[in-house]
């Protein structure tokens, strides 16, 4: 919702809220809802998500800068960690926590029935974050989410037995794909949010530099052509970005992978793969800045470039974890 800024004595709310979760619960997708336009990207695949994107939200006279961390789960790697690390210091930082989950486990686990193993490592991942909010001694806002797959009666047991954690002051079944109850967990959070002035223009939709968001838009459509086909060592940096006189922009990106055998998956037969995520890329990045862009991917094989501390600083990950 876009404030009255022909109101300027109006009294403003603006604060920071960390939206935490297990890995695809749904996070981005309620970001880019509240926000009301595209700041960070969406797939199937966990762990899509991997700092902490700040898209800003507007509510009445109130700014909400959502800080959309990535999921927190059981780490194995360094990169798992940084991730891990700068979702707890998100909720550390912030004004108000918004702990979303997918019912989507829950509801099986309540009713008895068989569990997928997706299903049993979100569940896992989500008792996980229960167990750092108390130990952290935080309180948070819940959003229990894809509640339009379930009837009523289903959602309540579990509304239930979050309730009874103790650490959850509101909770808010919602659908993040449809939208259904994300207005009221909006109207909620902005309360949470302290006096004072705005901390972005409003009209401003994300705190993100256009490089790292080209990189994010082309590391999505990689997610999303490549399916399982690809494991996560995969990054994308953006190399050159020249402003062109006719206003177009020309950039250059490098897709970096951790094997060599993994540089034909991403280029395909004749490179037929890496020129359609091109295609998209180009299409929505055209969209997103309003003018021609000229993109050129190339890809080249880094089997260290998750123990690199360059990969990590831009994204204000810690490499020291």
């Amino acid at each position: 919702m876009t404030p009255d800024t022909n109101i300027e004595n109006t009294p403003t709310r603006a604060g920071f809220v960390a939206v935490i979760g297990a890995p695809n619960a749904g996070k981005s997708t309620l970001v880019n809802r509240l926000v009301g336009a595209k700041v960070a990207i969406v797939t199937q695949k966990v762990q899509t998500t991997r700092f902490p994107v700040r898209g800003i939200c507007m509510h009445d006279n109130t700014q909400m800068v959502l800080l959309d961390t990535p999921g927190i789960f059981k780490t194995r790697r360094k990169l798992d960690r940084a991730m891990v690390r700068a979702a707890l210091s998100g909720a550390e930082e912030a004004d108000a926590i918004l702990h979303l989950i997918d019912a989507t486990g829950w509801v099986t686990k309540v009713t008895g029935k068989s569990m997928t193993g997706a299903q049993k490592r979100s569940v896992e991942d989500d008792e996980r974050v229960i167990r750092d909010l108390k130990e952290l001694g935080k309180h948070a806002v819940l959003g229990l989410n894809k509640i339009d797959e379930f009837d009523h009666a289903e959602i309540l047991p579990i509304i239930k037995q979050f309730h009874d954690e103790g650490i959850y002051a509101e909770i808010f079944p919602i659908s993040a794909a449809n939208g259904d109850g994300v207005t009221l967990l909006q109207a909620h959070l902005a309360t949470l949010m302290p006096d004072g002035p705005f901390l972005y223009d409003p009209e401003q939709t994300a705190d993100l530099p256009m490089r790292v968001l080209a990189s994010e838009v082309t590391r999505e459509k990689l997610m999303l052509r490549l399916h399982e086909e690809l494991p996560y060592q995969l990054t994308v940096e953006t190399e050159t970005w020249e402003e062109k006189k006719d206003g177009s922009v020309k950039i250059q990106q490098a897709v970096i992978v951790g094997r060599e055998n993994h540089k034909g998956m991403v280029l395909g037969k004749g490179g037929a793969t890496i020129k359609e995520i091109g295609r998209l890329a180009r299409e929505e990045l055209m969209q997103m800045l309003d003018r021609p862009v000229h993109l050129f991917l190339f890809v080249k094989v880094d089997e260290q470039w998750t123990e690199k501390r360059d990969n990590y600083e831009p994204f204000g990950l810690d490499f020291d974890v």
